[in-house]
């Protein structure tokens, strides 16, 4: 482990509820009200934390205490890459300033997408498999950038920092020989934690389906003020599903479950004008995940009437047992996986449904068919998901 470089662990603050989840919610709502930000800096950094706070939720439910800058970097990264392809013949800008101006962060990763090849499904993982070497640049250019700007000043009020989220253990005017000796692997001062407030991590958890679409509300009204455009198609460019082409996994996943939908189990129609869908099993409103043990084929009715629901108890158990209890189809995943070049990161999608899942509330009902729903069945849901971390 690099120095400096500290995992993601749970801590005993995060097993707390120091922090009301409304009363956070009230404070990033002031956050997201502030005009001191030029670039679209705040957003990312407040979606990176709920994202990662989601994706390292341990077997016994706790979130995450502390993250690092380097994991905040990079899920910055992922969050802004599909934001960097162009929109119709330029590329959207994110910065306030002059007419040309675009934020730094951005700029980096549209420099490095142009040097790596803008393939239309490029994908941010794909990226880093194929330039490993430019896309540690790349990271440590937006792990930089995120303790000079943003860090340091997302939570200031007025002239005076008032921690709402987290500590940091550098200020205003950071070192950047100090960040550069702790990136190359040197011991130094320089401390990359960020230290969430104790309740914080919970209440994320707790509020990603409500913060989630009022903070990429602002973000596309931010932009479509930036650039003058509709913030309505903006939205759907900026965070929309369709930013990435499913086709190619449609017929691996449709051998996968013997030409069946994953939700009916009724088999598919051999017509090419009743292709299958493929959904998002965690639906994308809630994370977006295009990973590919997050993908099942299912009739496009059934797709239709799951929309942005929860499945119930019953898909929740075939679908952890596809992805992770049975080996012959694990095995399968992965070559599907590698022989289409799709993204694949079982820790992060596993980890994500078991915070989504595991902290609704007791009354929840899931879709289970058609218009039925069914109450959540908790300690079915849970048992299927408290398992351990897939390999």
């Amino acid at each position: 482990m690099r120095p400096g470089r500290h995992p993601l662990q749970p801590t005993d603050q995060c097993s707390t509820s120091a922090r009301d989840p409304i009363d956070l919610a009230e404070r990033v709502l002031e956050m997201l009200d502030q005009g001191r930000f030029t670039a679209t800096y705040k957003y990312a950094v407040l979606l990176a934390l709920i994202d990662l706070c989601l994706e390292n939720v341990t077997p016994g439910v706790v979130a995450p205490g502390m993250v690092t800058t380097r994991q905040l970097a990079e899920k910055v990264v992922q969050i802004y890459w599909p934001q960097t392809r162009r929109h119709g013949e330029r590329a959207l800008r994110q910065s306030g300033g002059g007419r040309d101006s675009q934020a730094e962060i951005v700029r980096a990763i549209e420099r490095f997408r142009d040097a790596v090849g803008p393939g239309h499904d490029l994908s941010s993982e794909a990226a880093r498999r194929d330039a490993p070497q430019r896309w540690e640049r790349l990271v440590r250019t937006v792990e930089w950038k995120l303790i000079e700007m943003p860090l340091p000043r997302l939570q200031v009020v007025g002239n005076e920092d008032v921690p709402v989220l987290y500590r940091i253990n550098w200020g205003k005017h950071p070192d950047q020989r100090q960040v550069t000796r702790y990136q190359c692997g040197e011991r130094g001062p320089f401390d990359n934690r960020i230290l969430l407030l104790p309740g914080v991590p919970e209440a994320l958890v707790r509020l990603n389906n409500l913060l989630r679409p009022l903070i990429q509300q602002q973000w596309a009204t931010k932009v479509a003020e930036l650039n003058r455009l509709d913030q309505h198609e903006l939205g759907e460019f900026l965070f929309g599903v369709s930013r990435t082409s499913l086709e190619r996994v449609r017929a691996p996943l449709c051998e996968l479950q013997e030409q069946r939908c994953f939700y009916c189990r009724e088999r598919f129609a051999a017509t090419n004008d009743k292709r299958p869908d493929v959904d998002h099993f965690v639906p994308w409103a809630r994370y977006p995940d295009n990973g590919i043990h997050n993908l099942v084929a299912a009739h496009a009715r059934c797709n239709e009437r799951k929309r942005a629901f929860l499945a119930a108890a019953p898909h929740v158990i075939q679908w952890t047992g596809r992805n992770w209890r049975d080996d012959d189809t694990k095995m399968r995943l992965a070559t599907i996986a590698r022989d289409i070049a799709w993204d694949a990161h079982p820790e992060r999608t596993h980890g994500v449904a078991r915070s989504i899942y595991l902290h609704l509330p007791e009354d929840t009902r899931l879709w289970l068919s058609g218009s039925e729903f069914e109450p959540i069945r908790m300690d079915v849901v849970a048992e299927a998901l408290r398992m351990d971390a897939p390999a």
